[in-house]
């Protein structure tokens, strides 16, 4: 099996994106508060991500008024978590690919 593989997601990959989008995968909608603070990132680190992802499909994004305050909610679409789900397959052959060629100790 050759090292690279083609499912492997560059844009996925950045471990931003793929923090938001392993805990989107865990949930339905995630407001955004609850989203920074489960990825550990500022405000406008985690507004540029979840941008990026939405303009590729794999995010849906939500603005909604609650009690007079305006709130963001995020959630995985089904395109986003097929292409999640085949990066993390691509990361797991890589991780097999390494275990059988580096002796255990």
């Amino acid at each position: 099996m050759p090292v690279t593989d083609s499912l492997f997601d560059d844009f996925i990959h950045v471990r931003p994106r793929l923090a938001i989008l392993a805990r989107l995968a865990r949930a339905g909608w995630v407001e955004f508060t609850q989203l920074r603070e489960s990825v550990g990132c500022s405000d406008s680190a985690l507004s540029k991500q979840v941008s990026a992802l939405q303009s590729a499909g794999y995010a849906e994004v939500r603005k909604m008024t609650e009690r007079h305050r305006r709130r963001t909610w995020i959630r995985l679409t089904d395109e986003g978590s097929a292409a999640l789900m085949r990066h993390l397959d691509a990361l797991e052959r890589l991780a097999a690919q390494a275990r059988g060629a580096v002796p255990r100790r």
